[in-house]
């Protein structure tokens, strides 16, 4: 097996190693923490991992083939760059980097709203092949207004964020007093004295911003005003009245994504919508709830056939996609993952974290004897 990553970081755990030593501990917890109690951070991966395949050494085998085909388009991998706020925060450029890497290796970046690099900054640098999560506006003039962006700037898949009907209640993050610009207290100060390398790249980048909104949004807000104004600008419970309008206005694949349940993914086949990724923010929204891995066997097998059925939170390594693959989602994405990468290696951290996971999931469907990722379905241990 031909290793094309950094040997002094072979693990995403490595990684995350990595990444605590480079950047302020505000950052990193804001990347790293979930909600709550962290009890369903922590359940995503643990149960994904539950999950077990049947190794196959005694059969006639030739190559696995990772690539998968998506809405139209065949992808090198079957994974993708799950959207993320505030990339620009954990690392100068993230965004811009992850974008570029994803486009050189062929799989799905996804840009969030409120991330800190324009729909137009990313689309130029993956020729127009990346997609949009929308937090949804609540005003239907302004969502009107960047969905028209994310049509000029040629974004092939419009997804549709509806599991923060409320901002998930987390205490690290109210402790550090975050926020874009973060709060400059004496305990901030001294964590950004402690990181150099990242002081001075966002020093040469700039202050991030939420770029996607700075048309839309008054200049010089203070903290308190910029709360204010992300309360008032976004209204994130969806339901099928504000779904419907969005179908007849965007003429590219709409994805939803934050699925956590049958009913609504009941209500996402009714609207047309042409795939779901089933989510729960990382474990960043309800502590209470399932994890992913769990909701996903009852509606693959219910809902597959009629539209594209995907995954994020809690998958981290290869082997994770492929136990998620082979209980039966058709494609996942990762964040933290990905992020880890950048923060620690920075412009190369996008390409390293991708050749890890190609890397291990290539050496699994070898291990089981697997072609194709859309028979991983077939190497699953019944439970």
């Amino acid at each position: 097996m031909s290793i094309k990553f950094d040997t002094r970081y072979p693990a995403i755990e490595d990684l995350r190693s990595k990444a605590k030593q480079r950047i302020p501990k505000f950052a990193f917890e804001y990347l790293d923490g979930g909600c709550n109690e962290d009890v369903n951070l922590h359940k995503n991966t643990a149960e994904i991992r539950d999950v077990e395949l049947v190794p196959s050494y005694l059969s006639k085998h030739k190559q696995s083939d990772m690539s998968t085909e998506l809405f139209g388009h065949t992808y090198d991998a079957p994974f993708g760059i799950a959207p993320i706020g505030l990339q620009g925060l954990m690392w100068p450029n993230a965004p811009i980097i992850l974008a570029k890497a994803a486009h050189k290796h062929n799989i799905p970046f996804v840009l969030s709203t409120v991330t800190t690099s324009s729909i137009e900054q990313v689309s130029e640098v993956t020729e127009g092949k990346a997609w949009f999560q929308l937090y949804h506006p609540a005003e239907n003039s302004l969502r009107d207004k960047i969905i028209k962006r994310a049509e000029a700037a040629a974004c092939p898949v419009l997804v549709l964020l509806c599991d923060v009907p409320t901002f998930g209640y987390r205490p690290r993050d109210i402790r550090n007093g975050l926020a874009l610009p973060p709060r400059m207290t004496l305990k901030n100060i001294l964590q950004i004295m402690g990181r150099p390398e990242w002081a001075l790249r966002t020093l040469i980048n700039g202050q991030p911003n939420f770029e996607t909104l700075k048309p839309y949004m008054p200049k010089n807000l203070d903290l308190a005003q910029l709360g204010q104004f992300m309360d008032q600008t976004f209204s994130g419970r969806l339901n099928e009245e504000k779904i419907a309008p969005i179908r007849d206005l965007w003429k590219g694949k709409i994805v939803l994504k934050g699925v956590a349940s049958e009913a609504d993914a009941e209500k996402a086949v009714k609207l047309g919508l042409d795939g779901m990724i089933l989510s729960n923010h990382g474990g960043r929204q309800l502590d209470a709830g399932q994890s992913t891995i769990a909701t996903l066997p009852d509606i693959a097998a219910k809902y597959r056939d009629q539209i594209k059925v995907m995954m994020d939170s809690g998958i981290r390594t290869g082997p994770d996609i492929a136990r998620t693959l082979a209980t039966g989602a058709e494609f996942t994405f990762l964040g933290r993952s990905f992020m880890y990468g950048v923060a620690a290696l920075g412009d190369r951290g996008g390409d390293h974290t991708i050749c890890i996971l190609k890397t291990q999931l290539q050496q699994v469907m070898e291990q089981v004897c697997c072609q194709s990722v859309n028979s991983l379905t077939n190497h699953l241990v019944s439970k």
